[in-house]
């Protein structure tokens, strides 16, 4: 889909270009189904390895939410002021997040007890946890994107759209920008990669491509290779 079109609608001048919110979305989708894999593929009382993965288990938590947060701060209370037919819609929303947030408390709860001792009972529950929460998720980015995108695109301004995109990478690291970067390019299209990469600014652009494809590599190389003979 053409990053100039609307989600779901015609390309419309001067509206927000939704599809930016599908690519992100697909980072979600990829990253939600390898976690379980790379926590059973821990072996039994590899704690090095199993903190690595809660490393990363954590950067994606840490991600969903500001995301999320985002979403709840800068696009329902648009969307109920000047879409009041489609309020039970955003609602929903609401509702979807927290049953997201609530599966994460179970994650919360199992990924310091498997860091620990890497045990085969934890690494279980923990990957179980993973599951139901990437069940509720996916069920969150489809009404999202079928739904609630082509209400962005009518509803919100430019602006206010591009301002939802800046407030969710704000809660990423810098030292993990390069990998938030990486994540997005992993599976775009090169019209996709185009787009993200000509917002950022021009000096992550210069150290995207001086270091931060080559990091992204390493770190996907050192974190999937267990998954490699699956």
């Amino acid at each position: 889909m053409s990053l100039n079109s609307s989600h779901g609608g015609t390309a419309t001048a001067g509206r927000p270009h939704t599809h930016e919110m599908v690519v992100v979305h697909r980072v979600f989708r990829r990253e939600s189904a390898l976690l379980p894999r790379l926590v059973r593929a821990v072996p039994d009382g590899d704690t090095a390895r199993a903190a690595r993965i809660a490393e990363t288990l954590g950067d994606y938590t840490n991600g969903l939410h500001h995301h999320h947060h985002a979403e709840d701060e800068l696009v329902w209370p648009l969307l109920r002021t000047r879409a009041p037919r489609d309020e039970a819609l955003v609602d929903r929303m609401n509702e979807q997040h927290q049953t997201i947030d609530d599966t994460l408390t179970a994650v919360a709860e199992w990924a310091p007890v498997w860091t620990r001792s890497a045990d085969g009972i934890s690494r279980e529950e923990l990957a179980l946890a993973l599951e139901a929460h990437r069940t509720a998720l996916l069920a969150h980015l489809d009404d999202e994107e079928r739904a609630v995108l082509p209400l962005v695109a009518e509803h919100l301004t430019v602006a206010e759209w591009d301002l939802v995109g800046r407030r969710g990478m704000e809660g990423i690291p810098n030292a993990k920008r390069m990998l938030a970067l990486g994540a997005i390019l992993e599976e775009a299209t090169p019209e996709e990669s185009a787009f993200f990469l000509g917002r950022a600014p021009w000096i992550g652009r210069v150290l995207w491509r001086a270091v931060g494809r080559r990091q992204y590599a390493a770190h996907l190389r050192a974190l999937r290779a267990p998954l490699d003979g699956e």
